[in-house]
């Protein structure tokens, strides 16, 4: 098995964990209070919005008993830098974890 690892690692050289630049969602439920998380990855997620930026919506839904639809809607410049961002059923939530 070490030899076909050998060749493995001579034909696809690791490059890292390079991850796509995303943008991270945190927002409360306006009925059962549960936090929610989403990812936007910058490169895939993102539709040409009108004029030169994108837009992006995401719909966040929980995993409680509360099935509530919170609906977020992002705007980006043409640098993918948020401009706007707009919730429905729920709040933003502060970044607690910085």
């Amino acid at each position: 098995m070490g030899f076909l690892k050998k060749i493995g690692r001579a034909l696809f050289p690791a490059t890292g964990s390079k991850e796509a630049p995303a943008y991270i969602i945190r927002a409360r439920c306006n009925r059962c209070g549960e936090a929610l998380q989403a990812r936007v990855n910058l490169y895939n997620d993102l539709s040409q919005g009108d004029g030169e930026g994108y837009i992006c919506r995401k719909v966040l839904i929980g995993g409680n008993r509360c099935f509530q639809r919170v609906e977020v809607t992002l705007h980006f410049d043409a640098n993918r830098n948020v401009i706007e961002r707009e919730i429905n059923g729920g709040t933003f939530i502060a970044d607690e974890a910085r």
